[in-house]
């Protein structure tokens, strides 16, 4: 009998500690490689990209505006990390990407896939009154250990176009309904716009998706999530999110200001959201 209480003991410890597992999730537009940035060209800020990631320890995250050879260089530092997305502008490599990457050693990927946002999201281009090419990557993951499953979307809308960011909301809604079902979702991204803007209420409003932000009591929120490299950093928009299906808990919730010799790893701060799977 004490034999059988023991392992009934055991069998529940693990139980609960796969349960109160978290998932340390980000979102970071790390600002495409271009000549034009002097003084924050991409191959001094490379370094410090990869450090932010590793120090902050995410679990998965989804990047924007990446060109191949930055995601080559953020994975050659980070061996840890596999990632999935290709290039919007001809669906294998080339243009930005956006990108999800993910712990090997803790995730396994099961599928993944790619639409375009455009009113032929099944091929590569633009539509509406978008400027350039949009892109949103997708992949499910089974955790390793808890055998718990679940779709990440990773997506950048349109910087000017309203009417395509407006309809980027209902085509990202539909596409996670006919992809993921009922299944529990990530939805990280850059949407350009921020908790005022009619494309954000459109997801943060659905029912389906829930802001990260609004579901912890203190958000870590010293500054908004676009800088500039420090040329606007007094602005208090955030336009980078990180939403969840309501399989997720949220623990906690920050846009990371880190920095080095008072420059900035990108245009962008990241957020972090922690999140729990199976509330």
């Amino acid at each position: 009998m004490k034999r059988k209480y023991l392992l009934l003991i055991v069998f529940m410890s693990q139980l609960i500690g796969t349960s109160a597992q978290t998932i340390i999730a980000g979102t970071f537009n790390v600002r495409l490689e271009t000549a034009g940035d002097v003084g924050n060209l991409w191959t001094d800020r490379k370094l410090y990209v990869a450090n932010l990631i590793r120090f902050h320890g995410f679990d998965v995250f989804g990047t924007q505006e990446g060109f191949k050879n930055q995601l080559d260089d953020i994975q050659t530092q980070l061996p840890e990390y596999a990632r999935y997305g290709i290039g919007r502008d001809d669906g294998i490599t080339k243009g930005e990407h956006s990108a999800i990457f993910y712990k090997k050693d803790r995730f396994e990927l099961l599928k993944s896939g790619d639409f375009w946002l455009s009113e032929t999201p099944e091929k590569p281009g633009f539509g509406w009154d978008a400027k350039i090419n949009r892109i949103c990557s997708w992949v499910q993951l089974k955790e390793k250990k808890s055998g718990r499953k679940f779709y990440c979307f990773n997506v950048h809308y349109d910087h000017q176009g309203m009417v395509a960011r407006r309809e980027s909301s209902k085509l990202l809604l539909a596409k996670i309904k006919l992809i993921a079902g009922d299944a529990p979702v990530l939805l990280t991204g850059d949407f350009n716009g921020n908790h005022s803007t009619e494309w954000y209420r459109l997801i943060a409003d659905s029912g389906l998706l829930r802001d990260t932000f609004k579901e912890v009591k203190y958000p870590y929120v010293n500054n908004g999530t676009f800088q500039n490299f420090g040329r606007n950093y007094s602005v208090a928009d955030i336009i980078d999110h990180i939403f969840v299906t309501r399989h997720f808990s949220v623990k906690r919730w920050g846009v990371l200001t880190d920095s080095y010799n008072g420059k900035f790893p990108s245009d962008h701060f990241p957020v972090l959201a922690e999140v729990q799977l199976g509330r």
